[in-house]
């Protein structure tokens, strides 16, 4: 795909096409919530997430994947393959989240897997492009291919560092690595006839610009879609500002723009010994923390997606509720006040009506 700064030139002669809206959700949690025991409900029965997603209006999953866990038996392949299948079987479309680390990956860490830690750079570059595309052969063995392919979950830091300062990243290396990834995908889509689009990701619009103006030097190009972490605790930026870097990526790069993460806290309630991340710290004004402020949190963002020429919307781990079992930071989850059930008895909440409003009016 060209990357240049004429590229706004070159596009404003050519007729607007407005692309899909794709809304939903990371539902990454959703397998290990149900083994835990969680039963997830809508006006008192249960109900499949996936399915109460797609009933919902909602038209997209959003997966992640490490590559060997020995923590953990969840985010790996097998674990992955089955929640790409529930999302395939209730009609959504799939976004595969690569970490490519053993651990979390986000925007103040790039560990890179045990097995490639020591390798040099070509070697992980070739080690990163092997491992994504047999994922992704794999995934295709079994018919269940995503239709959207993260390359690194916010890599605000270069790529496989560590905790490397950003300002520090060596742009040669962390090019080699991004587009041996994106080249995988490519070569996979190729190989059995799908249709992949690519997305890169970043956390916090204030970060936005610098990254892909370094990233397009350094001749990252061949990218689909820019997807955007926004959470208002952690950003400089209000809706507003939001907004502006989104219109600005769109224009700039050509590429489709994404809020890839959000969550926003419906209460202040807790149902576990592990401390809520989103309290009345991470509120915006005009959006209380109250069931009825977080739908429309949503509904306001989406429309503010839309307005500035975005194309998506997923809500992070709307389904990370408290149940017995433990996890590093103590029992329960520190996400379940921002999910979108209920924290005691994890009823369905109004937040899930977002996905279903009218966004007709866009660009």
């Amino acid at each position: 795909m060209l990357r240049h700064w004429l590229l706004p030139a070159l596009l404003a002669s050519a007729p607007a096409q407005a692309a899909p809206l794709y809304l939903g959700a990371d539902l990454s949690f959703t397998n290990e919530m149900e083994d835990c025991g969680a039963q997830f409900k809508e006006h008192g029965k249960p109900v499949d997430p996936f399915t109460l997603t797609k009933a919902h209006g909602g038209n997209i999953v959003r997966v992640r994947l490490w590559n060997d866990p020995q923590w953990t038996r969840y985010s790996t392949y097998p674990d992955v393959l089955k929640t790409i299948r529930r999302a395939h079987a209730a009609g959504l479309q799939v976004l595969l989240d690569f970490h490519y680390s053993d651990d979390w990956a986000d925007g103040d860490h790039q560990i890179p897997p045990a097995a490639w830690a020591k390798l040099s750079t070509p070697d992980q570059a070739k080690a990163l492009h092997d491992y994504t595309r047999e994922i992704l052969d794999r995934l295709a063995a079994e018919k269940q291919l995503p239709e959207f392919v993260q390359v690194g979950n916010e890599t605000n830091r270069e790529m496989l560092s560590g905790e490397k300062d950003p300002a520090k990243t060596d742009w040669a290396r962390n090019a080699l690595l991004i587009n041996a990834g994106l080249a995988a995908v490519r070569e996979a889509a190729k190989a059995h006839g799908a249709t992949i689009k690519t997305m890169l990701h970043i956390a916090q619009p204030e970060n936005v610009i610098g990254w892909f103006d370094n990233a397009t030097v350094a001749g990252v190009m061949d990218y689909d879609i820019i997807g955007i972490s926004y959470y208002s605790k952690w950003s400089k930026y209000n809706l507003s500002g939001l907004g502006k870097v989104i219109e600005a990526a769109h224009r700039r790069y050509g590429a489709d723009v994404w809020v890839v993460e959000t969550a926003y806290a419906f209460t202040t309630e807790y149902a576990d010994n592990t401390g809520n991340l989103l309290g009345p710290d991470s509120a915006i004004p005009g959006y209380p923390v109250s069931a009825e402020g977080q739908a429309r949190y949503l509904e306001d963002l989406t429309r503010m997606v839309v307005a500035n020429g975005g194309n998506g919307v997923v809500y992070w781990a709307p389904d990370w509720v408290s149940t017995s079992c433990k996890t590093r930071w103590g029992t329960g989850s520190s996400w379940e006040n921002a999910a979108w059930f209920s924290v005691k008895g994890h009823e369905a909440v109004p937040a899930l009506r977002w996905m279903s409003a009218d966004y007709s009016t866009r660009k």
